[in-house]
């Protein structure tokens, strides 16, 4: 296998090498870590040898850390929550890394990227490193690069790691299949809870916490904590070991982070006991190579030369009804077959 030529750092005007990359990481250095996960995101070739090249190093330095994500309907207090507990575990001496997932546009490609603004407090702290990954169309909200990135993170020594969703949907799955503990955050009225039960979401939990419990508002969420309690009990749990808990906490006051964080440590200490920590990671690491393979796959498919002459008239043909789409697909494919 070549060695992968030095990346150009344009900020010092020298070539970095892996070796240059693997000791940043590893001494804690923020600067180098975000060129390094700057590589991981990039879909350049010459990006892609070089980062694989630095994880391959910084692989036996990574796994210690709680990945923990955290999911929720739109308004539930997402950012707030990660900003409050985010502080609350780097005063108690904790390295926080927060993965927060921005939506890409579907029509533009661009993303808000304004993570650090929505955690003003949590962005100043020594101990703390914020990501925002734009997800550049991924399914289900998920940026390609968030697994590859837990792992720099770690590597650079962070052992609290929050992988932020980008709203419901296929997103919970995504990052389900990535963390150890799923924490789904609801709030009391509108029927947030129900929809949250129809989507399947607490299927996924390893947590259900209802924010916003404080003041009017705490007898209402104490009411949507035993709906979800009850719907729980028809739910098989993802661990047969862990009854997932329902909590009412309030990220804006400061209430009930401390119990839902002791559960997040129970949970690990739990499956570390069991083996199913070790069991669970094993899978996601084989789940992450078919989502690669999906992912690669479907790249060499869109730009594939025979595909892409077909493609307008396949498309049209679909568009005006002459066409089924399964045998446009059945044509695509088989181009591409001849192709490879």
């Amino acid at each position: 296998m070549p060695k992968p030529k030095p990346d150009s750092d344009t900020t010092t005007n020298s070539l970095v090498s892996v070796d240059d990359y693997v000791r940043g990481v590893l001494s804690g250095d923020r600067a180098k870590l975000a060129r390094a996960i700057t590589l991981v995101e990039s879909r350049k070739t010459e990006h892609q040898t070089l980062a694989q090249a630095i994880l391959l190093k910084l692989m036996p330095h990574t796994g210690l850390a709680r990945r923990v994500g955290i999911s929720g309907v739109p308004g539930a207090g997402k950012s707030t929550f990660i900003n409050t507990i985010g502080v609350k575990l780097t005063t108690a001496g904790h390295k926080v890394a927060v993965l927060a997932v921005d939506p890409s546009s579907s029509r533009s490609g661009g993303s808000i990227l304004g993570d650090k603004t929505r955690m003003a407090h949590l962005a100043v702290e020594d101990n703390a490193f914020i990501r925002p990954s734009p997800t550049a169309g991924t399914l289900g909200g998920v940026a390609r690069t968030t697994r590859e990135t837990i792992l720099v993170c770690e590597a650079a020594g962070y052992d609290v790691i929050l992988v932020e969703t980008v709203g419901v949907g296929q997103s919970e799955i995504a990052v389900s299949e990535m963390v150890d503990f799923f924490v789904v955050l609801l709030i009391a009225g509108g029927g947030d809870e129900l929809q949250g039960i129809k989507k399947g979401v607490l299927e996924l939990a390893d947590l259900i916490a209802i924010n916003k419990a404080d003041g009017a508002n705490d007898v209402a969420a104490k009411r949507a904590a035993a709906a979800c309690q009850n719907a729980l009990r028809i739910i098989t749990p993802a661990s047969p070991t862990w009854a997932p808990p329902v909590l009412t906490i309030s990220a804006q006051e400061n209430i009930g982070l401390d119990t839902l964080w002791d559960k997040v440590e129970q949970h690990h200490s739990l499956l570390n006991e069991t083996g199913e920590l070790l069991m669970k990671r094993q899978h996601q690491m084989v789940g992450w190579m078919w989502a690669m393979v999906s992912d690669r796959l479907m790249g060499r498919f869109k730009t594939d030369q025979k595909v892409k002459k077909l493609l307008p008239d396949l498309e049209g043909a679909i568009a005006n009804g002459e066409l089924t789409p399964v045998l446009a697909l059945d044509r695509l494919l088989t181009a591409f077959d001849r192709g490879i």
